[in-house]
Order: structure tokens, then sequence, then C-alpha cells
């Protein structure tokens, strides 16, 4: 089993920043493709960034493309996700979660972290 703990979120204005991490118990990382999701209030969740470990492809949403950067520390078994130019409608809880390479569906997830941009 997959443990993913996120941490990161918090209140941000308009414009600012964040970093949310994403650290995953695993054996072998490389064997994963992590996603990042969020979720705001009376809507559907949305995938809004993914990496594969083993190499390094990523995926963005229209939506932050160019605003979000995502990233991984192999070492540390850690996914980032580094959020510039933030927008209230950025609002969400952000859940990270883990798939094995080459397959398309996401086992694991983590507990959610809030973040909330105020305007």
């Amino acid at each position: 089993e997959v443990q993913l703990v996120e941490s990161g979120g918090g209140l941000v204005q308009a414009g600012g920043s964040l970093r949310l991490s994403c650290a995953a118990s695993v054996f072998t990382f490389d064997d994963y493709a992590i996603g990042w999701f969020r979720q705001a209030p009376g809507k559907e969740r949305e995938g809004v960034s993914c990496v594969s470990i083993s190499d390094n492809s990523t995926y963005y949403a229209d939506s932050v493309n160019g605003r979000f950067t995502i990233s991984s520390d192999n070492a540390k078994k850690t996914v980032y996700l580094q959020m510039n130019s933030l927008k209230p409608e950025d609002t969400a809880v952000y859940y990270c979660a883990s798939r094995d390479f080459g397959t398309s569906t996401y086992k694991y997830w983590g507990q959610g972290t809030q973040v909330t941009v105020s305007s």
C-alpha cells in the first residue's frame, strides 16, 4: 500500500505563490506516476498536473499551464507543485494521488490540503 501525505497549503493573496509537497511511502519511487488534483466546493474534482517519476514526463491542465510547475525529488520520494500567480479560482482542496507507471487509474490518495486564494 502507498501512503501519501500532502503539505504546504494555506491562505495567500491573489498573485502570490505556494508550494505543495506530496511525500510518498513507497519502496521503488520510479514505478509510479504522481498526480495533483483539486476540488472546489460544489465542483467536480479536476486533474491539475502529473509527473511520471521514471521518465520525468509531465502534464498540466490548461487552467494552470505556465503558472504551476511539478517536480520530484527521488531521494526524498516527494513530489512538489509550485504554484505561482495564484488566482481566487485556484481555491480548492488539493490532493495528490499515485498510479502505477503506464496505467491510468490512480489507486492511492492523500488526505488533501486546503489552498485558499483571496482577492
